[in-house]
């Protein structure tokens, strides 16, 4: 029976080739689309949740508002708080503090002959490895890092330092003045890790680790809970605990709070900064959910559409098979049999077009992308499920409209008179194209957002400025002899340096001010930075002036009682002080310790993400924290700049890697994930419509073919070419207005509500949704002009000839 069922069905698929090909071509694509975005989302999805104690960690965040003042949430917290909390919380099995060394910034790490920059280095506490248990090669995670100077490195860090040698024993340098003793290597941390280091320092290492201290936040911390303690009940005992311990009584208007975070939701849903990497957005896992089971919906509603439309053909087939003998079941299993080998085939094509794809989706979302990320015998699984599945999607509905014809009618040629399925056939090409019209203004409209982020007036000029990392930082005068020969150079116009990058600035504090009550505080940015950085990064003042040599003496006088700071407040922090930019100048205030008067005040530039609104910030000239040096560079120099920035550097830091990036380019980085969703929009936008189009084209043909007939007997009663196209056309246009009138008013939902995660967004104009229109409306006459100018032009004498 199989046998017979297999003949039939490979015999159909030569007949109607054309048909089989656009089938095959469609469902491969559907299916290979949705393979590759099934295992981005699963990749997403997945995040910390391969940790054997996922379900029971935490991470701290520390809540702080002052006042009316913006409130600071931010994933850093105290260096007291991990050993605090786990002595006086009984719900709390182990906590760890990590700390990025360096400020998260780059390292030099030196060993024999090799030194290179790394980024990923992180100290911990001794019960790190208690908490995220790892896969170990070489050491004991029990000892690992339970002594000063210890090390754990990843296995690529192994190989690319150690080669084939044993790693353990093996000491490195880092940064010309730590030496670390190498105790543990371990397997690679998975991608879908949100804590990713190539280097963990046992945190016994630093000085910071002797002191408890609440006075500043630069840790993070993280907690495992016992197995049946509960979230909400510990956060009420922690609330409990800072409101006796931490909170002053005499100021109610400050707020501190300590927020357990699920360490599972951290990824997708976590709205706090300042974390070890950016967080994800559970909104585009979803988006991204919805079109790869859209497309491959798309891919099946072409194959129904097909199937019925070529049913009307093959209904004498099904006629003649029933008078032999054949029953209903038999018919039905047939088709479904036909169904069955063309998704099987357009599977195995799927699997290639996915391998072929993981790639270019890789490299689009910077992830590394493959079905090895499903768990194991989940993707034969998968496949199986998507065999069945997708044959009875497809394959279900034709094979009982084709089983359930009536042979007496179809072999006296009533069926064939009849348009059947054609209601059905409408409705599904109107999804299509609906759905393709949406994913086409989804793109366009991400696309503005973006490039209206990319060309707002920032308050400051990222462009032709190289970066520079320190890492450590740079002493003073190191910066001086570094910038003195730079500026010997023409080409370069300005040399600074700064604490946090310009477009990123995270530090947080607290600023008084003389004329305000006592216990009036606001929360205020800040970021320490060299004399030039304002004229350098090209911002402006609207009040007073830019920092002096007599403000540098000032700033970094020897004793701390001596030392005076000029403060250069933005609008932002000058209007949250109740001033005038005019009223401004000279004012006495004072920041965590830092006493001074506002030297000038600077029009608000963005220092964050415009997913931000501007907020308060202070800039002052502190030379002990400087992290990055900015060299301003004229024209197109930039090669030549480059190789004067590298020679000054190997100079005066011969122990340091030279590397460097332009500030512009961190600016675009700031915009991924926006970014990285426009484009695999736009991707499977381009798809979308492919494999909507695919259907319509193979469903004019069978039309066509439909109406040979009724065409030649036009022709001969002097119909032109044009009409003829005209009447095969009229239909699909309906149906593309029908489409595009469902999918504007859907579109424009939900663009408004992707747009209201920008605090700077775009007005969607209305000119959008008709430029789309008339795209669509384009693309289906394009697509069905070829076949319909093909059946007007046929002679009509071998129309009414044909049987």
């Amino acid at each position: 029976m199989l046998k017979n069922y297999f003949k039939i069905a490979v015999r159909n698929l030569w007949k109607y080739k054309t048909n089989s090909l656009v089938s095959i071509i469609g469902l491969s694509l559907g299916i290979g689309c949705f393979l590759l975005l099934a295992t981005y989302v699963l990749h997403e999805v997945r995040y910390d949740r391969f940790q054997v104690n996922s379900a029971d960690i935490v991470r701290v965040n520390l809540f702080y508002q002052s006042g009316d003042s913006e409130p600071v949430n931010v994933a850093v917290t105290p260096t007291a708080l991990a050993p605090v909390f786990a002595r006086e919380f009984g719900e709390i099995k182990e906590a760890v503090r990590l700390y990025p060394y360096s400020g998260g910034g780059a390292v030099a790490v030196k060993y024999d002959d090799k030194l290179f920059n790394e980024k990923k280095v992180l100290f911990a506490d001794a019960s790190y490895f208690k908490i995220f248990p790892s896969e170990f090669i070489e050491g004991d995670q029990a000892t690992a890092l339970a002594q000063p100077n210890s090390l754990v490195i990843d296995q690529t860090t192994a190989r690319k330092y150690f080669g084939d040698e044993s790693a353990i024993g093996k000491s490195v340098l880092m940064n010309e003045n730590l030496t670390m003793q190498v105790t543990g290597v371990i397997a690679d941390i998975p991608s879908y890790s949100h804590i990713k280091w190539n280097w963990l320092g046992s945190y016994s290492t630093l000085p910071r680790s002797k002191t408890e201290t609440f006075d500043a936040a630069n840790e993070y911390t993280y907690l495992q809970l016992q197995p049946q303690a509960n979230i909400g009940a510990l956060q009420a005992k922690v609330d409990q605990y800072v409101a006796k311990n931490l909170n002053n009584p005499q100021d109610p208007s400050t707020k501190l709070r300590f927020e357990l975070e699920a360490f599972n939701r951290i990824h997708l849903y976590s709205n706090v900064s300042a974390g070890l990497e950016a967080s994800g957005n559970y909104k585009y896992v979803y988006i991204l959910s919805g079109v790869g089971l859209l497309i491959l919906v798309i891919a099946c509603i072409n194959f129904i559409n097909l199937v019925t439309a070529r049913s009307v053909v093959r209904a004498r087939e099904v006629g003649v098979r029933k008078v032999m003998g054949a029953d209903r079941m038999q018919v039905f299993r047939q088709y479904l049999f036909e169904c069955g080998l063309i998704t099987i085939l357009a599977i195995v094509i799927g699997l290639l077009i996915s391998f072929l794809g993981f790639p270019i989706l890789s490299n689009l979302t910077e992830s590394a992308l493959g079905l090895g990320i499903w768990p194991a015998y989940s993707v034969i699984l998968l496949m199986i499920g998507l065999a069945v599945v997708v044959t009875l999607l497809s394959g279900l509905y034709p094979a009982a409209v084709l089983s359930g014809f009536e042979p007496i009618k179809v072999l006296k040629g009533k069926i064939l008179a009849t348009n059947s399925g054609s209601g059905l056939r409408s409705s599904l090409v109107v999804f299509q194209f609906t759905v393709s019209v949406l994913f086409i203004i989804g793109t366009i409209i991400a696309n503005q957002q973006l490039h209206f982020i990319q060309n707002k007036n920032l308050g400051l000029n990222p462009s032709q400025i190289i970066v520079v990392n320190m890492g450590t930082g740079i002493s003073t005068g190191k910066l001086t002899t570094i910038k003195n020969e730079l500026l010997n150079n023409p080409i370069v116009k300005s040399v600074t340096a700064s604490y946090d990058s310009p477009l990123n600035v995270q530090g947080g504090y607290t600023i008084t001010a003389s004329d305000k009550p006592q216990n009036f505080q606001l929360n205020i940015t800040a970021i320490p930075v060299e004399k030039d950085f304002v004229p350098t990064l090209g911002m402006q003042l609207v009040a007073g002036q830019n920092f002096n040599d007599t403000d540098i003496l000032q700033a970094t006088a020897d004793s701390a009682a001596l030392r005076k700071f000029a403060f250069i407040l933005n609008e932002s922090a000058v209007k949250a002080l109740g001033w005038t930019a005019e009223t401004a100048i000279g004012k006495l205030v004072s920041m965590n310790g830092r006493e001074g008067a506002v030297k000038a005040v600077a029009k608000d530039f963005h220092f964050r993400s415009m997913h931000e609104k501007i907020g308060p910030i202070a800039i002052i000239p502190e030379y002990n924290y400087f992290g990055k040096i900015m060299v301003k560079i004229a024209g197109n120099e930039s090669t030549q700049a480059v190789e004067l920035l590298r020679k000054s550097w190997k100079e005066n830091f011969p122990m340091r890697p030279f590397e460097y990036h332009f500030l512009d380019q961190e600016f675009d980085d700031m915009y991924k994930a926006e970014n990285r969703i426009s484009s695999i929009l736009a991707l499977f936008s381009g798809i979308t419509i492919f494999i909507a189009c695919l259907g319509l084209f193979a469903l004019i043909a069978f039309i066509s073919e439909q109406r040979t007939k009724e065409i030649g007997v036009r022709k001969v009663l002097g119909a032109s070419v044009a009409s003829i196209v005209l009447l095969l056309s009229k239909d699909f246009v309906k149906l593309m207005l029908i489409a595009i009138a469902i999918a504007v008013p859907a579109a424009w939902y939900g663009m408004n509500k992707w747009l209201s995660d920008f605090a700077y967004q775009i007005k969607i104009s209305p000119f959008t949704f008709v430029y789309v229109g008339l795209a669509t409306i384009a693309i289906a006459l394009l697509t069905t002009s070829f076949q319909s100018i093909k059946a007007a032009l046929m002679n009509p004498v071998k129309s009414l000839k044909s049987d």
